[in-house]
């Protein structure tokens, strides 16, 4: 499996008009188009008949992060605003539903915007919950290349730092959504299966599936099963470098329990990945497993950004991988894995796991196009341009498509 080190990010590229940026989602979600890509050729539908195009017996594997209201804003008796973008938790930790329920005080790495404003040791937030007053408190411990350590502290410590956040927090749309916050983003940028804290943006895929939809699948004979990945701000990081060797993938929580990584093994029919984070999630899988046939021994396990090609001369099949992952959980007495993967797929890699991605359209000169150039190389160029000529919506907001990998 080549490196895709030397791809000039220049090659994925195409000109994305603002007015195609989706900056609302849809009446209803199921209205979304959605393109259908396989062996070259390419089919138009509604999402909500996207039960049609995924055969029986396939395995459809949803992300189940849930966003949280990831923007505190801080106003100052000024008048001025700081605002804190909580990205992730910092120091040690093992389950993000135990730092979300933590009370008193915590650590999260942030963004903070008008920093420059901040000139006290604490910055001051009250509000109510559950009728009762709060008082939040931030000061900054650390200043990291790209971000800060922040402490939070707050008092009553019957509040959670998840109900803090839900009370003061913003919801956290993507920066190319250039408008301000709305009562139904709220909602609508959740999936409608979305169930653990974590996510500073969307699994987007995820956003047009209804409860109807996931019932039809079950009907069909279409198993579903759900990881979870936290998605970062990382998603929107943008491609500086000249080529890929140069760009640093960033890293992101997975958490996956035992009885899913048995139904991806048992699974005889087609693995679907619904949205680029689940398939990541896949294949990040497939390359612990490998990782553990190299050193059942160690105590922990993360997938590093070139891991993959490096590992790739092992030529493991996927059940050997998968077995020697649940071996090694059953070694170190685990239910779960929860850790980082840090994967990058670009053109030249081979999937193991995943066969299908359902998926939005995504920006130009992004690692998540690349992710799809990977999957059905130069015909995603055909794809974006019909999408383009047929009036599909773009980014988060917008129209999905479904594609299967390409055959090599």
């Amino acid at each position: 499996m080549p490196s895709p080190k030397n791809i000039s990010i220049t090659d994925y590229t195409y000109q994305l008009p603002d007015e195609r940026i989706a900056l609302h989602p849809l009446p209803e979600r199921d209205q979304s188009k959605l393109l259908v890509w396989k062996n070259g050729i390419i089919q138009e539908d509604h999402f909500k008949n996207i039960v049609d195009y995924s055969p029986s017996e396939s395995l459809l594997v949803f992300n189940n992060s849930k966003v949280i209201n990831a923007r505190i804003r801080f106003e100052k008796t000024t008048g001025s605003v700081i605002e804190i973008f909580c990205l992730e938790p910092a120091g040690d930790f093992t389950d993000y539903g135990l730092v979300m329920q933590q009370n008193t005080q915590c650590l999260w790495k942030c963004f903070i915007g008008g920093v420059a404003k901040w000139k006290t040791d604490f910055l001051i937030k009250n509000c109510t919950i559950n009728g009762k007053s709060v008082e939040l408190k931030a000061r900054i411990v650390e200043k990291l290349n790209d971000a800060y350590i922040v402490a939070f502290e707050w008092t009553p410590s019957s509040v959670s730092f998840a109900e803090l956040l839900m009370a003061v927090g913003e919801i956290p749309l993507p920066p190319y959504i250039k408008r301000t916050i709305e009562t139904a983003d709220h909602g609508r940028y959740q999936t409608v299966y979305a169930k653990h804290d974590g996510s500073v943006a969307a699994p987007t895929a995820g956003l047009h599936f209804t409860p109807s939809i996931l019932h039809h699948l079950k009907n069909k004979n279409i198993t579903q099963a759900q990881v979870t990945l936290h998605v970062g701000a990382g998603t929107f990081k943008p491609v500086k470098s000249a080529t890929m060797g140069e760009h640093e993938m960033h890293s992101e929580w997975i958490d996956v329990d035992l009885n899913t990584i048995e139904s991806i093994l048992l699974n005889k029919g087609l693995t679907i990945a619904v949205g680029t984070t689940s398939l990541r999630t896949l294949e990040s899988l497939y390359w612990l497993g490998v990782k553990c046939i190299i050193d059942s021994k160690s105590e922990n396990l993360s997938l590093l950004q070139w891991d993959a090609y490096l590992l790739a001369e092992h030529n493991v099949d996927r059940e050997t991988a998968l077995n020697a992952l649940l071996n090694w959980m059953q070694l170190h007495n685990k239910n779960r894995i929860f850790t980082t993967t840090q994967l990058l797929i670009a053109p030249g890699y081979q999937f193991r796991i995943a066969k299908a991605l359902v998926t939005n359209f995504h920006q130009p000169q992004s690692t998540l196009l690349l992710l799809v150039a990977a999957a059905i190389g130069d015909e995603w160029k055909k794809c974006y341009d019909y999408a383009l000529a047929n009036d599909f919506r773009f980014l988060s907001y917008g129209d999905a498509s479904l594609i299967f990998m390409a055959e090599s």
